[in-house]
Protein backbone atom coordinates (compact mmCIF):
# COMPACT_ATOMS: atom_id res chain seq x y z
CA UNK A 1 0.00 0.00 0.00
CA UNK A 2 1.20 3.48 -1.11
CA UNK A 3 1.83 5.66 2.28
CA UNK A 4 -0.28 8.62 2.76
CA UNK A 5 3.28 10.00 3.87
CA UNK A 6 4.32 9.30 -0.04
CA UNK A 7 1.22 10.97 -1.52
CA UNK A 8 1.65 14.49 1.32
CA UNK A 9 5.39 14.30 -0.15
CA UNK A 10 3.85 14.55 -4.00
CA UNK A 11 1.22 16.92 -2.91
CA UNK A 12 3.72 19.08 -1.27
CA UNK A 13 4.22 20.31 -4.98
CA UNK A 14 0.82 21.34 -6.02
CA UNK A 15 -0.51 24.68 -6.69
CA UNK A 16 -2.61 24.78 -9.39
CA UNK A 17 -5.15 21.80 -8.97
CA UNK A 18 -6.63 19.31 -11.93
CA UNK A 19 -9.34 17.39 -11.11
CA UNK A 20 -8.60 14.05 -12.83
CA UNK A 21 -10.52 10.96 -14.03
CA UNK A 22 -10.72 7.44 -15.67
CA UNK A 23 -12.46 8.09 -19.12
CA UNK A 24 -15.76 5.72 -18.32
CA UNK A 25 -18.61 5.51 -15.73
CA UNK A 26 -19.11 9.02 -13.92
CA UNK A 27 -16.17 11.34 -15.93
CA UNK A 28 -18.71 13.60 -17.16
CA UNK A 29 -20.21 14.08 -13.82
CA UNK A 30 -16.33 14.77 -11.91
CA UNK A 31 -15.79 17.00 -14.94
CA UNK A 32 -18.66 19.37 -15.00
CA UNK A 33 -18.52 19.81 -11.47
CA UNK A 34 -15.01 20.61 -11.60
CA UNK A 35 -15.87 23.15 -14.10
CA UNK A 36 -18.63 24.44 -12.28
CA UNK A 37 -16.33 25.27 -9.71
CA UNK A 38 -13.13 27.22 -11.72
CA UNK A 39 -10.99 23.96 -11.94
CA UNK A 40 -8.81 22.51 -14.60
CA UNK A 41 -9.45 18.65 -15.33
CA UNK A 42 -8.04 16.35 -16.93
CA UNK A 43 -9.21 12.58 -18.66
CA UNK A 44 -7.67 9.85 -19.20
CA UNK A 45 -9.11 7.80 -22.22
CA UNK A 46 -8.47 4.35 -24.02
CA UNK A 47 -8.36 4.65 -27.73
CA UNK A 48 -11.94 3.79 -29.25
CA UNK A 49 -13.88 5.33 -25.98
CA UNK A 50 -12.64 8.97 -25.98
CA UNK A 51 -16.55 10.08 -28.27
CA UNK A 52 -17.96 11.76 -24.82
CA UNK A 53 -14.73 13.50 -23.39
CA UNK A 54 -14.43 15.18 -27.41
CA UNK A 55 -17.60 15.70 -28.07
CA UNK A 56 -18.30 17.70 -24.77
CA UNK A 57 -15.35 20.07 -25.52
CA UNK A 58 -15.95 22.71 -22.26
CA UNK A 59 -15.13 19.54 -19.64
CA UNK A 60 -11.53 18.03 -20.25
CA UNK A 61 -8.93 20.87 -20.64
CA UNK A 62 -6.71 18.17 -21.25
CA UNK A 63 -7.47 14.62 -22.78
CA UNK A 64 -5.07 11.37 -22.69
CA UNK A 65 -5.23 8.90 -24.94
CA UNK A 66 -3.88 5.13 -24.17
CA UNK A 67 -4.02 1.88 -25.40
CA UNK A 68 -5.46 0.62 -22.49
CA UNK A 69 -6.67 1.85 -19.36
CA UNK A 70 -4.11 0.03 -17.38
CA UNK A 71 -1.26 2.23 -19.27
CA UNK A 72 -2.49 4.75 -16.84
CA UNK A 73 -0.24 2.61 -14.27
CA UNK A 74 3.05 3.30 -16.41
CA UNK A 75 5.41 5.34 -14.72
CA UNK A 76 5.63 8.16 -17.37
CA UNK A 77 1.81 8.88 -17.32
CA UNK A 78 1.62 9.02 -13.35
CA UNK A 79 4.96 11.56 -13.65
CA UNK A 80 2.58 13.28 -17.00
CA UNK A 81 -0.80 13.58 -14.48
CA UNK A 82 2.06 14.49 -11.18
CA UNK A 83 3.32 17.68 -13.31
CA UNK A 84 -0.40 18.81 -14.14
CA UNK A 85 -0.62 18.85 -10.25
CA UNK A 86 -4.02 16.01 -10.72
CA UNK A 87 -5.58 14.81 -7.59
CA UNK A 88 -8.12 11.88 -9.40
CA UNK A 89 -11.26 10.86 -8.30
CA UNK A 90 -12.21 6.98 -8.38
CA UNK A 91 -15.03 5.74 -9.55
CA UNK A 92 -16.23 2.21 -10.97
CA UNK A 93 -14.85 1.61 -13.61
CA UNK A 94 -11.11 3.25 -12.36
CA UNK A 95 -10.83 0.28 -9.81
CA UNK A 96 -12.19 -2.40 -12.34
CA UNK A 97 -9.49 -1.39 -15.17
CA UNK A 98 -6.39 0.01 -13.14
CA UNK A 99 -7.07 -3.37 -10.47
CA UNK A 100 -7.12 -2.65 -6.45
CA UNK A 101 -3.65 -3.94 -6.24
CA UNK A 102 -2.54 -1.22 -8.98
CA UNK A 103 -4.50 1.54 -7.11
CA UNK A 104 -3.30 0.48 -3.64
CA UNK A 105 0.38 -0.08 -4.45
CA UNK A 106 1.26 1.35 -7.76
CA UNK A 107 -0.56 4.62 -8.16
CA UNK A 108 1.68 7.03 -6.77
CA UNK A 109 -1.15 10.13 -7.83
CA UNK A 110 -2.90 11.90 -4.90
CA UNK A 111 -6.88 10.16 -4.74
CA UNK A 112 -9.70 12.31 -3.82
CA UNK A 113 -10.62 9.53 -0.72
CA UNK A 114 -9.60 6.61 0.72
CA UNK A 115 -7.79 4.17 -1.74
CA UNK A 116 -7.76 1.50 0.91
CA UNK A 117 -11.93 1.48 1.17
CA UNK A 118 -12.20 0.75 -2.51
CA UNK A 119 -11.94 -3.07 -2.20
CA UNK A 120 -14.34 -3.11 0.53
CA UNK A 121 -17.16 -2.81 -2.32
CA UNK A 122 -16.25 -6.55 -3.46
CA UNK A 123 -18.19 -9.03 -1.21
CA UNK A 124 -15.30 -11.71 -1.65
CA UNK A 125 -12.88 -9.84 0.63
CA UNK A 126 -12.71 -9.76 4.85
CA UNK A 127 -13.49 -6.49 5.61
CA UNK A 128 -16.68 -6.49 2.90
CA UNK A 129 -19.36 -4.18 2.94
CA UNK A 130 -21.26 -6.66 4.72
CA UNK A 131 -18.81 -6.24 7.56
CA UNK A 132 -18.95 -2.36 7.66
CA UNK A 133 -22.79 -2.25 7.85
CA UNK A 134 -23.19 -4.76 10.39
CA UNK A 135 -20.37 -2.50 12.63
CA UNK A 136 -22.37 0.14 11.54
CA UNK A 137 -25.60 -1.33 12.94
CA UNK A 138 -27.45 -1.05 9.52
CA UNK A 139 -29.47 -3.81 7.85
CA UNK A 140 -28.72 -5.82 4.78
CA UNK A 141 -30.70 -8.79 3.84
CA UNK A 142 -29.67 -11.93 5.06
CA UNK A 143 -27.14 -13.98 3.47
CA UNK A 144 -28.06 -17.74 2.65
CA UNK A 145 -26.30 -20.30 0.75
CA UNK A 146 -27.86 -22.54 -1.72
CA UNK A 147 -29.60 -25.50 0.13
CA UNK A 148 -31.22 -22.59 2.61
CA UNK A 149 -33.21 -21.21 -0.42
CA UNK A 150 -36.76 -21.60 0.80
CA UNK A 151 -38.58 -18.19 -0.39
CA UNK A 152 -36.98 -15.31 -3.05
CA UNK A 153 -33.88 -14.94 -2.99
CA UNK A 154 -31.67 -12.84 -5.35
CA UNK A 155 -28.48 -14.43 -6.35
CA UNK A 156 -25.69 -12.59 -7.16
CA UNK A 157 -23.14 -13.60 -9.20
CA UNK A 158 -20.03 -12.46 -12.10
CA UNK A 159 -21.34 -12.13 -15.27
CA UNK A 160 -19.13 -14.03 -17.43
CA UNK A 161 -18.74 -11.51 -20.50
CA UNK A 162 -18.35 -7.92 -18.74
CA UNK A 163 -16.37 -9.25 -15.78
CA UNK A 164 -16.78 -5.88 -13.96
CA UNK A 165 -20.44 -6.38 -13.48
CA UNK A 166 -22.47 -9.00 -11.68
CA UNK A 167 -25.73 -10.62 -13.35
CA UNK A 168 -28.38 -10.95 -10.95
CA UNK A 169 -31.84 -12.99 -10.85
CA UNK A 170 -34.49 -14.33 -8.61
CA UNK A 171 -34.76 -17.80 -7.70
CA UNK A 172 -37.91 -19.43 -5.04
CA UNK A 173 -36.24 -22.41 -4.10
CA UNK A 174 -33.17 -25.01 -4.18
CA UNK A 175 -34.17 -26.79 -6.89
CA UNK A 176 -35.46 -23.48 -8.99
CA UNK A 177 -31.92 -21.88 -7.78
CA UNK A 178 -30.51 -24.97 -9.83
CA UNK A 179 -32.37 -24.68 -13.13
CA UNK A 180 -31.82 -20.71 -13.65
CA UNK A 181 -27.60 -21.19 -12.60
CA UNK A 182 -27.65 -23.79 -15.40
CA UNK A 183 -29.69 -22.07 -17.92
CA UNK A 184 -27.50 -19.05 -17.27
CA UNK A 185 -24.13 -21.15 -17.60
CA UNK A 186 -25.32 -22.64 -20.66
CA UNK A 187 -26.17 -19.42 -22.33
CA UNK A 188 -22.60 -18.60 -21.78
CA UNK A 189 -24.34 -15.81 -19.02
CA UNK A 190 -22.12 -16.61 -16.05
CA UNK A 191 -19.44 -19.34 -15.56
CA UNK A 192 -19.58 -22.27 -13.10
CA UNK A 193 -16.60 -21.26 -11.22
CA UNK A 194 -17.39 -18.32 -10.55
CA UNK A 195 -20.50 -19.82 -8.44
CA UNK A 196 -17.86 -20.25 -5.41
CA UNK A 197 -17.94 -16.15 -5.08
CA UNK A 198 -21.69 -15.68 -5.54
CA UNK A 199 -24.24 -14.27 -2.79
CA UNK A 200 -27.19 -14.92 -2.32
CA UNK A 201 -29.41 -12.67 -0.39
CA UNK A 202 -33.35 -12.87 0.90
CA UNK A 203 -35.62 -10.81 -1.06
CA UNK A 204 -36.97 -7.91 0.36
CA UNK A 205 -40.04 -6.80 -0.36
CA UNK A 206 -39.91 -3.06 -1.07
CA UNK A 207 -39.39 0.25 -2.50
CA UNK A 208 -35.74 1.13 -4.20
CA UNK A 209 -33.85 3.77 -3.28
CA UNK A 210 -29.91 4.96 -3.96
CA UNK A 211 -29.25 7.27 -0.90
CA UNK A 212 -26.05 9.37 -1.41
CA UNK A 213 -24.11 11.00 1.01
CA UNK A 214 -20.77 12.83 0.99
CA UNK A 215 -18.76 12.67 4.16
CA UNK A 216 -16.76 16.06 4.19
CA UNK A 217 -13.00 15.77 6.56
CA UNK A 218 -13.40 19.81 7.02
CA UNK A 219 -16.62 20.09 8.56
CA UNK A 220 -16.61 16.60 9.96
CA UNK A 221 -20.51 16.01 8.78
CA UNK A 222 -21.99 13.96 6.67
CA UNK A 223 -23.97 15.29 3.74
CA UNK A 224 -27.23 13.56 2.41
CA UNK A 225 -27.04 14.63 -1.25
CA UNK A 226 -30.11 12.87 -2.62
CA UNK A 227 -31.72 9.86 -4.10
CA UNK A 228 -31.27 8.21 -7.68
CA UNK A 229 -33.30 4.80 -8.51
CA UNK A 230 -32.01 2.65 -11.56
CA UNK A 231 -33.10 2.00 -15.01
CA UNK A 232 -32.39 -1.87 -15.82
CA UNK A 233 -32.67 -4.00 -19.08
CA UNK A 234 -33.99 -6.02 -20.09
CA UNK A 235 -36.32 -6.06 -16.73
CA UNK A 236 -37.70 -2.80 -16.80
CA UNK A 237 -38.83 -3.65 -20.65
CA UNK A 238 -40.23 -6.76 -19.23
CA UNK A 239 -42.49 -5.80 -16.62
CA UNK A 240 -43.97 -3.08 -18.25
CA UNK A 241 -45.46 -5.94 -20.40
CA UNK A 242 -49.11 -6.86 -19.38
CA UNK A 243 -49.13 -10.28 -17.34
CA UNK A 244 -50.79 -12.50 -19.81
CA UNK A 245 -47.97 -11.94 -22.50
CA UNK A 246 -45.51 -12.40 -19.51
CA UNK A 247 -46.22 -15.49 -19.05
CA UNK A 248 -46.05 -16.73 -22.76
CA UNK A 249 -42.40 -15.11 -22.93
CA UNK A 250 -39.32 -17.69 -22.61
CA UNK A 251 -36.88 -14.90 -21.94
CA UNK A 252 -33.80 -14.75 -19.69
CA UNK A 253 -34.30 -11.78 -17.46
CA UNK A 254 -31.26 -9.97 -16.65
CA UNK A 255 -30.96 -7.04 -14.42
CA UNK A 256 -27.92 -4.75 -16.54
CA UNK A 257 -27.75 -1.23 -15.12
CA UNK A 258 -28.48 1.45 -17.89
CA UNK A 259 -29.63 4.50 -17.03
CA UNK A 260 -31.17 6.82 -13.96
CA UNK A 261 -33.90 8.59 -12.63
CA UNK A 262 -34.39 10.89 -10.00
CA UNK A 263 -36.55 10.54 -6.74
CA UNK A 264 -37.22 11.79 -3.33
CA UNK A 265 -38.48 10.77 0.15
CA UNK A 266 -40.76 11.90 2.24
CA UNK A 267 -39.91 14.32 4.88
CA UNK A 268 -40.47 12.52 7.87
CA UNK A 269 -38.19 9.21 6.67
CA UNK A 270 -35.01 11.42 6.25
CA UNK A 271 -34.52 11.12 10.25
CA UNK A 272 -33.78 7.16 9.31
CA UNK A 273 -31.79 8.38 6.09
CA UNK A 274 -29.60 10.70 8.14
CA UNK A 275 -29.27 7.97 10.92
CA UNK A 276 -27.77 5.27 8.07
CA UNK A 277 -25.17 7.91 6.86
CA UNK A 278 -23.67 9.16 9.80
CA UNK A 279 -23.41 5.26 11.51
CA UNK A 280 -21.33 4.26 8.42
CA UNK A 281 -19.21 6.62 7.82
CA UNK A 282 -18.62 6.79 11.71
CA UNK A 283 -18.09 2.92 11.46
CA UNK A 284 -15.64 3.71 8.49
CA UNK A 285 -13.15 5.48 10.82
CA UNK A 286 -12.59 2.88 12.98
CA UNK A 287 -12.42 -0.06 10.53
CA UNK A 288 -10.48 2.16 7.77
CA UNK A 289 -8.85 5.10 9.05
CA UNK A 290 -9.18 7.91 8.19
CA UNK A 291 -12.92 6.33 7.19
CA UNK A 292 -14.66 7.52 4.25
CA UNK A 293 -13.62 10.85 2.70
CA UNK A 294 -16.40 12.41 0.22
CA UNK A 295 -19.43 10.35 -1.71
CA UNK A 296 -20.60 7.41 -1.19
CA UNK A 297 -23.65 5.44 -1.29
CA UNK A 298 -26.21 2.94 0.75
CA UNK A 299 -28.55 1.30 -1.79
CA UNK A 300 -31.19 0.60 0.24
CA UNK A 301 -34.78 -1.17 -0.31
CA UNK A 302 -37.57 0.75 2.55
CA UNK A 303 -40.13 -1.89 3.32
CA UNK A 304 -43.63 -1.49 3.86
CA UNK A 305 -42.50 -1.06 8.03
CA UNK A 306 -40.28 1.89 6.77
CA UNK A 307 -37.37 -0.28 7.53
CA UNK A 308 -34.22 0.56 6.11
CA UNK A 309 -32.62 -2.10 4.53
CA UNK A 310 -28.97 -1.48 2.61
CA UNK A 311 -28.48 -3.89 -0.44
CA UNK A 312 -25.10 -2.77 -1.98
CA UNK A 313 -22.56 -0.11 -1.56
CA UNK A 314 -20.52 2.19 -3.42
CA UNK A 315 -17.26 3.57 -1.83
CA UNK A 316 -16.56 6.21 -4.32
CA UNK A 317 -18.66 8.02 -6.94
CA UNK A 318 -21.49 6.52 -7.90
CA UNK A 319 -22.66 6.68 -11.27
CA UNK A 320 -26.11 9.02 -11.10
CA UNK A 321 -25.46 11.99 -12.56
CA UNK A 322 -29.37 12.64 -12.80
CA UNK A 323 -28.85 14.11 -9.45
CA UNK A 324 -26.93 16.94 -10.71
CA UNK A 325 -30.03 18.82 -11.74
CA UNK A 326 -33.09 16.86 -9.56
CA UNK A 327 -31.88 16.87 -6.28
CA UNK A 328 -33.94 18.88 -3.73
CA UNK A 329 -31.21 18.17 -0.98
CA UNK A 330 -27.63 19.79 -1.99
CA UNK A 331 -30.09 23.47 -2.17
CA UNK A 332 -31.64 22.65 1.19
CA UNK A 333 -27.39 22.41 2.54
CA UNK A 334 -26.09 25.16 -0.02
CA UNK A 335 -29.00 26.98 -1.41
CA UNK A 336 -28.12 25.13 -5.14
CA UNK A 337 -29.34 22.26 -6.42
CA UNK A 338 -25.51 20.08 -7.89
CA UNK A 339 -24.86 16.63 -8.15
CA UNK A 340 -21.71 14.63 -6.67
CA UNK A 341 -19.04 15.76 -9.18
CA UNK A 342 -18.99 19.78 -8.08
CA UNK A 343 -19.32 18.57 -3.85
CA UNK A 344 -16.32 17.10 -4.68
CA UNK A 345 -14.83 20.09 -6.64
CA UNK A 346 -15.83 22.48 -3.49
CA UNK A 347 -13.96 20.02 -0.72
CA UNK A 348 -10.80 20.09 -3.28
CA UNK A 349 -11.17 23.27 -3.85
CA UNK A 350 -11.99 24.40 -0.02
CA UNK A 351 -9.28 22.00 1.66
CA UNK A 352 -6.90 23.95 -0.97
CA UNK A 353 -7.72 27.04 0.36
CA UNK A 354 -7.22 26.47 3.87
CA UNK A 355 -4.13 24.47 3.96
CA UNK A 356 -5.61 21.18 4.44
CA UNK A 357 -5.22 18.95 0.84
CA UNK A 358 -3.47 15.90 3.13
CA UNK A 359 -7.04 15.25 4.60
CA UNK A 360 -9.08 14.70 2.09
CA UNK A 361 -6.35 12.77 -0.10
CA UNK A 362 -5.08 9.38 0.10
Amino acid sequence: MISRNEIFDVIKGYSNITIGTLGSHSALEIMDGAKDEGMRTVVVCQKGRETPYMRFKRLADNVILLNKFSDMLRKDMQKKLRELHTILVPHRAFTAYLGYDGVEDDLKVPIFGNRAMLRAEERTVKRNQYYLLERARVRHPKILKPKQIKGPVMVKVQEAKRRMERAFFIASSYKDYQQKVQQRIEKGMIRKQDLADAVIEEFVMGTYFNFNFFYSPLKDEVEFLGIERRLQTNLHDFVSMPAKQQMEIDMQLQNIEIGHTPASIRESMLEKVFEIGDRFAKASKKEYSPGIIGPFSLQSIVTVDLDIVVYDVSLRVPGNPIMATTSPYTKYYHGKTFGVGRRIAMEIKNAHLEGRLNDVIT
